[in-house]
């Protein structure tokens, strides 16, 4: 989508890549808070400061430590928090060991910026805070600044609140050698060797807050604990405070964020209960970068939190493209996945980038993912590319995938999924557009929102859209399926402008085409293919029911909307509720069954239902269920060029047809299916379906009605006509052309004796008469044998409209007429 602008001029453009190094390595006291700095061999060890009750203040020239080199603070243990400024005006390079006694938290602080190479560590008992703040400030409002005189501070022994960010704050970069993780299908993340990075103990914080942060290889953990990456430009304040895991940070009266970029297999992890937390303007996941939460305990996991005012973006995977750049929260325990919560202006994922994964392995459910965003994009992927995926390995359920957007694009083998593959029900999905959602994949796979119930006797989750407009082409589908004991879930689609299904493409599992479908489904793989995977040969779980709701309902070139079962289950039931369907070119709405009960088929529609080129209604049972019901009620319905509503079996009985219309254009009523477009509920060996046709105001037909032939002279009428008032223009299905005597008539008319006529230039009518069945004279009355196309003699022959009819003594049938208050009336001169 052009709509969709890339990152790469954020990404070229990041500052922090011009980071240069002091030209020394050293830690150096500036002498403003007795701090003392012993050095032996590049190891350096901190001593002094000024302490204020829990909180040991130091001050640096310089701090910056080498390559297998450490800074140790030897500071009491009655120390709660180790704050420390840099006030020299160069970047921190960490590439050695920092340490700290007791169970201190540890603040460095350094306008200047911080560099983390590959062989920083941490080895201190409380928090980390990294941050490129100017200063720190204290609850009694102190302010600890690193824009400092040579003067000696004012300290305090409040605790600290918060970081006041300067006006061009400068960066953060974390360097390692990346992380070695893979994936399998279905299986628990394997790891390699990992460098042990940036870490702090269980139940701490590790925070990084700079101007732009920038992690290439990086790894950083936070087991049991949190991890927060903040990057603020503007010179606002961050607050934080204490809680169970360190410290929780608060960006409200920030005006504007930085960037944070993951590339080249970074991760950030806080695994089991621990929580994650990126707040920043354009955020940028690439080279298999990940956020990761495994929860291992028996405590619920906190989750990973990402909010963008820009742009999230995740591109490509790791060398091996086993593991898509992303966020991925599994659950091992008891204690249940955490949940995975987006927020930006765009989400987007390319190069198969996207892998947004809450995976349960245990009988305690997955997480929630919430993906919202102004709009969401994937696109350009050579294989499936996750947006998000919640799957069931347990007992456990899956938790709610849900996307709130104004647009959803997705291209190219995208794919949103929640699974269930053993005992534990998939989870559900919501999809929320204002504006769109459009699933438009190229020619290799199929672009795919899916709930599936794969193995076990697990329930697939039910699916709901809600948008304005969608949009299905090139084999994208919607599905909720069962194979195997599990019930497929329900699809509920509302669609406020039009729904449009069309074409056909690669279903990516047996790679032929299929068709641009909404559907739910029991559905029988190939069995080479069942046994591969160690899947049931027979799938004994019900399909779900779809309803639909949309202004316009469009399926065209093959697209289809269906609930099916192909083994020993039932199909579900399908509702349409539109102003308008068209099916085209074999576009479809089917509900048909193998062996089950076929499913039923209802579809309401305000205007028109209209049905071309070989499309088709069907609710077929091909062995011994019976066949569904299909009800229709539309004021228009056309079926034209071979188009078919069918409600057949084979042992079963033949399902029920009604139709509620005013016209039925096209489609006739027949016992077998032909060349021309048929209504048919038949058996081939139970009994056959009843077809009812409720016909509304007119008459019911099977086709167009056929006008006569002989038309009436239209020289029999004089241009000189002179309206009349107070009269009436009638139409009554022969498009206003009157019977004429030399027409055939029909077993339902009355007939009537004509009398002979009696030539009159004047009718008189009486209004006030009290005889309102006044006779005709017998000689007013028309002669049989006179001409009825001859021209009307404008002085002799007067015609008075018969209202009524009675029968003489006789026994004859006369036509008569009321009779009014006398007034002349002058015949037009009319044939």
């Amino acid at each position: 989508m052009k709509g969709i602008a890339s990152l790469t001029g954020f990404i070229s453009g990041f500052i922090i890549l011009g980071i240069t190094l002091p030209a020394s390595c050293e830690v150096l006291s500036d002498n403003t808070t007795n701090t003392t700095v012993n050095t032996n061999a590049n190891n350096f060890t901190i001593l002094n400061g000024i302490q204020k009750g829990t909180n040991l203040f130091h001050s640096f020239k310089e701090f910056s430590i080498p390559k297998g080199s450490s800074a140790t603070f030897n500071n009491s243990t009655d120390v709660l928090n180790i704050i420390n400024r840099v006030t020299g005006g160069n970047i921190s390079n960490i590439d050695g060991l920092i340490k700290a006694n007791g169970n201190a938290n540890l603040f460095l602080i350094n306008p200047a910026g911080i560099v983390f190479g590959e062989n920083a560590r941490l080895d201190i008992g409380g928090s980390f805070l990294g941050t490129a703040a100017e200063s720190i400030l204290f609850e009694d409002g102190f302010n600890y600044s690193a824009i400092v005189s040579e003067q000696k501070p004012l300290l305090t022994i409040s605790a600290p609140l918060g970081l006041q960010m300067g006006r061009n704050p400068s960066s953060i970069q974390v360097n390692n050698l990346g992380h070695q993780i893979s994936a399998q299908p279905r299986q628990p993340l394997t790891r390699g060797n990992i460098s042990e990075g940036l870490s702090v103990n269980a139940g701490n914080t590790l925070a990084l807050v700079g101007g732009n942060i920038s992690i290439t290889k990086g790894i950083i953990s936070a087991e049991d604990g949190r991890i927060e990456l903040g990057a603020v430009t503007s010179p606002d304040v961050v607050y934080f405070n204490p809680n169970e895991l360190g410290f929780k940070f608060d960006y409200s009266d920030v005006s504007q964020l930085g960037d944070i970029q993951l590339t080249k297999q970074s991760i950030v992890e806080a695994s089991n209960i621990g929580a994650i937390k990126l707040q920043g303007q354009n955020i940028l996941f690439q080279d298999g970068s990940i956020l990761l939460i495994e929860n291992r305990s028996n405590q619920a996991a906190i989750g990973i939190d990402i909010k963008s005012t820009g742009a999230v973006e995740f591109i490509g995977t790791t060398s091996d493209k086993s593991l898509q750049s992303g966020v991925i929260s599994d659950a091992f325990k008891s204690g249940g996945g955490g949940d995975i919560s987006i927020s930006a202006t765009k989400i987007v994922g390319r190069d198969n980038g996207g892998g947004l994964r809450g995976f349960t392995f245990a009988d305690a459910d997955s997480g929630n993912i919430r993906l919202s965003a102004k709009d969401i994009v994937w696109r350009e992927g050579e294989q499936f590319s996750a947006i998000a995926e919640i799957r069931t390995l347990g007992t456990g359920n899956g938790g709610i995938l849900e996307l709130n957007t104004e647009r959803l694009f997705m291209q190219n083998s995208a794919l949103v999924s929640t699974v269930n593959n053993s005992s534990g029900s998939a989870g559900n999905i919501i999809v929320n557009a204002t504006e769109s959602v459009e699933l438009a994949p190229n020619i290799n796979l199929s672009t795919i929102i899916s709930s599936s119930a794969v193995g076990g006797n697990g329930d697939a989750g039910n699916i709901t859209i809600n948008t304005k407009a969608l949009s299905l082409t090139g084999g994208a589908v919607i599905s909720s399926s069962t194979f195997s004991g599990g019930n497929a879930g329900s699809i509920v689609i509302n669609a406020r402008e039009i729904l449009s299904i069309k074409g056909s493409g690669s279903n990516g599992l047996t790679f032929v085409d299929e068709p641009s479908a909404i559907r739910t489904a029991g559905i029988l793989l190939p069995e080479a293919f069942l046994q591969s995977f160690g899947l049931p040969l027979k799938v004994t779980g019900n399909a779900g029911t779809i309803e639909i709701n949309t202004a316009a309902l469009q399926v065209e070139d093959g697209g289809s909307v269906t609930v099916r079962h192909d083994s020993l289950g039932n199909a579900g039931n399908l509702d349409i509720n539109a102003d308008a369907a068209i099916l085209n070119n074999q576009g479809q709405i089917t509900a048909s069954t193998t062996s089950g009960e076929g499913g039923n088929i209802n579809l309401n529609l305000k205007n028109s239902l209209i049905l071309r080129k070989n499309s088709l209604i069907d609710t077929e049972s091909f062995n011994k269920g019976n066949g569904g019901n299909i009800t229709i009620n539309s004021p228009i319905i056309l079926g034209v060029e071979n188009s078919d509503i069918i409600a057949n079996a084979v042992e079963g009985n033949g399902g029920n047809i009604n139709i509620t219309t005013q016209g039925l254009l096209g489609l006739k009523f027949s016992e077998k299916l032909s060349d021309e477009s048929d209504i048919t509920a038949n058996s081939e060996f139970g009994l056959n379906g009843q077809v009812m046709l409720e016909q509304l105001d007119l008459n019911p037909v099977a086709s167009s009605i056929e006008l006569p032939s002989n038309l009436k002279n239209t020289t029999t009428v004089e241009a000189g006509c002179r309206a009349l008032r107070e009269n009436k223009f009638i139409v009554l299905g022969r498009g206003a052309l009157p019977e004429s005597p030399s027409d055939l008539f029909n077993g339902n008319k009355i007939l009537v004796e004509l009398l002979p006529t009696v030539n009159r230039e004047k009718t008189s009518f009486n209004r006030s008469s009290q005889n309102p069945s006044a006779r005709v004279d017998n000689q007013n009355s028309i002669s049989p044998s006179q001409n009825p196309s001859a021209r009307v003699d404008n002085q002799k022959k007067i015609i008075i409209e018969a209202t009524g009819f009675i029968r003489n003594s006789k026994g004859e049938i006369e036509l008569v007429a009321a009779r009014n208050k006398s007034f002349d009336i002058e015949t037009p001169t009319c044939g």
